[in-house]
């Protein structure tokens, strides 16, 4: 919860989490704060941290789908669902195919 709280609140330098997820979050901000700055430079910094260009496209491709949905949300006035609020979020469940 801790990574969690401190993504909240913005904190990414106080956030608990690898030197090599720092610099995906690092990416995912700048993508969402200041996409058109971001250049070879930043994608060449997660590769020297050890990500593979499929995965780079992945976190680029996920961090432009919430942007759109963002988007799409605020065009039609949608509700804000409160996730930010739940205690405790929902834990996943497995997957079956019956």
């Amino acid at each position: 919860m801790a990574v969690v709280e401190a993504l909240r609140r913005g904190e990414l330098d106080a956030a608990p989490v690898a030197p090599a997820e720092r610099e995906l979050l690092k990416l995912v901000e700048l993508l969402t704060l200041h996409s058109h700055r971001c250049g070879a430079y930043d994608i060449e910094r997660l590769r020297a941290a050890g990500w593979s260009e499929p995965q780079v496209a992945e976190a680029v491709y996920i961090t432009a789908m919430f942007a759109f949905f963002n988007r799409v949300a605020d065009a039609f006035g949608l509700d804000d669902p409160g996730y930010d609020q739940l205690s405790d979020p929902p834990q996943p469940q497995p997957y079956s195919d019956s």
